[in-house]
């Protein structure tokens, strides 16, 4: 009878440390799946950045506005043709 108390016991405190186990693994896999959540997030806002800066380079980059540029800011123009030289090695 004694012995039979004992594994009983013995089988309550297992099963306890076992649902503790389940219960602190839900936890840390919730926690691990909130954290990719907000990684995710990160990344889906830094691809959104990132193709408004490659669509805010090419606009500033275009050769229509770097002529524009080059004429009204730096009073550049284009040589007339007498004004060109060739260099012949």
């Amino acid at each position: 009878m004694n012995n039979l108390r004992t594994v009983i016991v013995c089988l309550l405190a297992i099963n306890i440390v076992t649902a503790l186990g389940v219960v602190y693994s839900k936890h840390n896999s919730r926690m691990l799946f909130k954290k990719s959540r907000v990684l995710s997030d990160s990344i889906d806002r830094a691809n959104v950045d990132w193709g408004r800066l490659q669509i805010e380079e090419s606009t500033l980059a275009r050769y229509g506005r770097i002529e524009e540029l080059a004429t009204k800011e730096l009073k550049m123009r284009l040589p007339e043709h007498t004004e060109i030289k060739t260099v012949l090695k």
